[in-house]
């Protein structure tokens, strides 16, 4: 299927409305490359995509047209790439992909199904991802550790991989803080000491708190300590 027919079909799509509110939502997207599409719309075309191929191999001539004209067009992308089943085939799309992302919707979206089942395979990736000079391809690594590495496979190393982070963009840092809320919430008392001795900056260090005490999964009595801990900024 070629990309102009995607094109045609992404139009077939198109709810005007949607466009404007994506629009206010991702202010990094100009407005004339938003075609606007409702996220189920998008997703349900990206697995209509992959059916029509071989089913053994994403649609290809699709992926490999980069860079894309329009937001939809990435977001079906990511979709897309994010139904491949073969770990090896994914991280190189999404190696490809990763350089021509340029919001938090898109590099959010993408979360290959691949990676879960191949957690050792994907850890060396993301420590190359997370020194990226790229916005997007450092909060797309972040946002793996927080998917993949909290839970079981947590240990202190990723926490620190995050700290770590410099950066003066607000997508890399709001990233940031999420991870650590989310920590906090899964692993409460290996991370605290990261928000207790304030390794991070401050601006994301009280993000980190805010995020932390609107969670419900944080107790009330976290939340109290939580509070004592937020810097002046």
């Amino acid at each position: 299927m070629k990309t102009n027919k995607i094109q045609e079909q992404l139009f077939s799509l198109q709810d005007t409305q949607y466009a404007t509110f994506t629009a206010r939502i991702i202010p990094t997207v100009d407005r004339d490359s938003i075609i606007g599409i409702r996220t189920p719309a998008l997703r349900a075309f990206a697995k209509e995509l992959v059916r029509k191929e071989d089913k053994a191999a994403a649609p290809e001539e699709f992926l490999n047209g980069l860079p894309h004209k329009y937001f939809e067009e990435n977001q079906l992308h990511a979709f897309v790439i994010s139904l491949e089943k073969d770990f090896d085939k994914c991280v190189s799309h999404v190696e490809k992909f990763l350089p021509y992302i340029d919001n938090w919707a898109t590099c959010d979206q993408l979360s290959p199904k691949s990676f879960k089942k191949e957690k050792e395979k994907l850890l060396p990736y993301i420590k190359k991802w997370i020194k990226s000079e790229k916005t997007y391809t450092v909060r797309f690594a972040i946002g793996m550790l927080m998917q993949h590495f909290l839970d079981e496979n947590f240990c202190d190393q990723y926490a620190s991989m995050v700290a770590k982070v410099k950066s003066d963009e607000y997508y890399v840092n709001m990233m940031r803080a999420w991870y650590f809320a989310t920590a906090l919430a899964k692993q409460y008392d290996l991370v605290l000491p990261y928000i207790q001795q304030k390794k991070l900056d401050e601006w994301t260090h009280n993000k980190a708190i805010q995020k932390s005490i609107e969670s419900y999964r944080i107790t009330e009595e976290e939340k109290s300590y939580l509070r004592t801990l937020k810097v002046s900024l």
